[in-house]
């Protein structure tokens, strides 16, 4: 009894961690804080990760303490591109594992079991996708909170209310991005709010809530900062949305704005 309760166990583990999970992480001019997010990826326990960097020609020591860790970095590429989701289209075409999370360069999972979890509610529950909640911290103090994004079970209607997963958190099989295509270049700091209205709502894929928190992010994010940066977010989310196909856009974007402010503790 013994003996076949041990093998029902290595079966299970097997089962579990047969998937292999990519990470893309793009970078530039990050000598801040890269370290720490290589050092959360490679922290992960019971996975089979492959770990892939793709740094713009960054003109900093980004590159000096990426190398640092070379030994368990599987891809890096340091070369111009057009920006944060040219770089990350070209980390997914080089990956070959069966399921692509992205992992921004000052950005860190919560804990060193996050990979296995999502390997298990992807298999366990025959999912696309899965995302889960996500912590707002300060720049130069991640144990300082300042926002909570906790999200809840998918549901394709409240797209339409302004709902959207948390993108760091989202982590979607590579057959999804072969049949559906990368980050398009658009619709600049709204690409992966294009990307998750395309693959989660428009073409209907299998997203599964991880009641987690996965991953804590840096304040100060793209998107973020001065008005300009904030009228543009607002127009690149609005052609998201009219390109998906929905109505009344106006009313989705306010829902979206007000739902922000429920994530301010």
């Amino acid at each position: 009894m013994r003996v076949s309760l041990i093998l029902w166990d290595f079966s299970i583990q097997i089962y579990y961690f047969s998937m292999k999970v990519s990470i893309v992480t793009a970078v530039y001019n990050a000598q801040e804080y890269i370290e720490d997010c290589i050092q959360s990826v490679i922290s992960q326990k019971n996975v089979d990760i492959e770990y892939i960097v793709i740094d713009g020609n960054s003109t900093d020591n980004t590159v000096d303490i990426i190398n640092k860790y070379a030994s368990q970095i599987d891809v890096l590429r340091s070369e111009p591109d057009q920006g944060m989701y040219d770089a990350l289209n070209k980390g997914i075409a080089l990956a070959t594992g069966d399921i692509i999370g992205i992992l921004n360069s000052d950005d860190l999972f919560a804990n060193t079991d996050i990979l296995v979890h999502v390997v298990q509610y992807i298999q366990s529950q025959q999912a696309d996708a899965v995302f889960g909640n996500l912590n707002y911290v300060k720049r130069d103090d991640i144990a300082q909170i300042t926002r909570k994004w906790i999200s809840n079970p998918f549901n394709r209607r409240d797209f339409k209310t302004g709902w959207m997963p948390a993108h760091p958190t989202l982590f979607v099989k590579k057959s999804c991005f072969e049949q559906f295509g990368g980050y398009s270049l658009d619709y600049g700091t709204a690409s992966d709010y294009e990307l998750i209205l395309r693959f989660l709502y428009k073409h209907q894929i299998k997203a599964v809530f991880i009641d987690k928190l996965l991953v804590n992010m840096r304040t100060g994010g793209l998107s973020n900062g001065s008005f300009r940066k904030l009228y543009l977010a607002f127009i690149n989310d609005y052609k998201a949305i009219v390109n998906t196909g929905f109505r009344f856009p106006l009313f989705i974007l306010f829902c979206k704005k007000i739902r922000k402010i429920t994530q301010y503790s």
